[in-house]
């Protein structure tokens, strides 16, 4: 490969790996291309990137980061999955997709500078999805209000059943 193709990939690398929410390296091999595609349509909609690069290229990136005690796992047929979204979407679609299909196994994952192993990479899929998160959150906060509302309601209530009462009262009398 040419010399300006290898700045150019190593280049759209960097700018990738340095604008990211979490990376995840599995290894590949023996999945075919229609498998490889599926699994890249399912991480596309999560904004996740997965790319097959060559380990030197990836390693010459991660030394330019400050990385290289990440670099140790890069042996063998890479991929790396670069999460720009959800890193708990990503980690899910590839340990499912694992699952299916068993030659796909996660390596470990980076999030910010923090090594993660693979089994710290399953448990991160285990958790909830960043919007199942902000709905618990919105439901924590929306019930006290309801709560609130219902209690604000109840005097208002008496009076209506009362001036109700009172006319109902007048109203048989005549």
């Amino acid at each position: 490969m040419p010399n300006k193709q290898k700045e150019e990939i190593v280049k759209n690398l960097t700018v990738s790996m340095k604008d990211n929410n979490g990376i995840i390296l599995t290894e590949y091999q023996g999945l075919t291309v229609a498998e490889l595609n599926e699994l890249r349509s399912k991480l596309r909609p999560l904004k996740c990137e997965y790319k097959v690069v060559k380990n030197t290229l990836t390693i010459k990136v991660l030394k330019e980061m400050g990385l290289e005690e990440f670099s140790k796992y890069f042996e063998g047929p890479t991929a790396i999955a670069i999460e720009k979204g959800d890193p708990v979407g990503a980690a899910k679609v590839l340990v499912d997709f694992s699952k299916e299909h068993a030659k796909l196994k996660v390596k470990a994952g980076l999030l910010g500078t923090k090594i993660i192993s693979a089994q710290e990479v399953k448990s991160l899929a285990g958790l909830p999805s960043r919007e199942q998160l902000i709905a618990k959150a919105v439901g924590a906060i929306k019930s006290p209000l309801y709560g609130i509302v219902n209690v604000l309601q109840g005097p208002l209530r008496k009076v209506v059943y009362a001036l109700d009462a009172i006319k109902n009262q007048k109203g048989s009398g005549k």
